[in-house]
């Protein structure tokens, strides 16, 4: 009998690391990008049905009707289209941050008006990303796949300099590098709250968003004592 250990599903997930992980190129024409969105569409489903070690460029193909020289054209591999997936999911979610920003979201004078604004913010996040083909999935890619971190990462540092330089102009004591940090923080404790409210929908969401929302708050006031 063999001693082989079977890999595991985080491992079988990852791509080595010369793998290509960018589109080949960007469609021009309608029927190009309709094709091209189709391939994102398919995935973002499959990736609900069959989830993120078993999606393959086969079964888009299949399940979409197309050939695999159509999918390649724009995409060599599977990682490239998670990427893709990944790309769009961080800028609709960036977009809500700024927009909450822009909307007055930091302008609170109490803790309790803290926390109702997070909330909202939190569930304006969790809407887009609940809706969003994949969501979970696609979240999962962008936090274990090495080659994919980077999407991630970007995405949250642009958050955090964006929240700093907004605390800052609203009369925040704590210096910039400081504040930066104490955001992409609170940046991971939003997404641990969000992927428990997408993984576990039986659970009390507004429980859930209003005690994250809660330890976000009292964070930012403790630093401006």
């Amino acid at each position: 009998m063999s001693s082989a250990k079977k890999p595991s599903a985080r491992k079988a997930a990852e791509p080595p690391p010369q793998v290509v992980t960018t589109t080949k190129q960007q469609p021009q024409q309608a029927r190009a990008q309709d094709t091209f969105e189709l391939i994102l569409e398919t995935a973002g489903h499959l990736l609900d049905e069959v989830g993120l070690e078993r999606l393959s460029t086969n079964l888009v193909c299949r399940r979409a009707g197309l050939s695999p020289p159509a999918l390649y054209r724009y995409f060599p591999n599977k990682y490239a289209i998670l990427r893709e997936l990944g790309d769009r999911l961080m800028a609709l979610q960036d977009q809500a941050v700024l927009d909450w920003i822009g909307e007055g979201g930091m302008n609170t004078r109490t803790i309790e008006d803290a926390i109702e604004s997070n909330i909202r913010l939190q569930e304006r996040v969790n809407d887009i990303t609940r809706q969003f083909p994949g969501n979970i999935f696609v979240l999962r890619a962008l936090r274990a796949i090495p080659l994919l971190r980077e999407v991630r990462l970007a995405s949250s540092d642009m958050v955090a300099e964006r929240i700093a330089d907004g605390m800052i102009q609203n009369g925040h004591k704590a210096s910039r590098e400081r504040l930066i940090a104490s955001a992409r923080l609170t940046t991971e404790l939003a997404y641990s709250a969000m992927e428990m409210v997408l993984e576990e929908p039986d659970r009390d969401t507004r429980q859930i968003l209003t005690d994250v929302s809660r330890m976000i708050a009292l964070h930012y006031a403790g630093l401006n004592g």
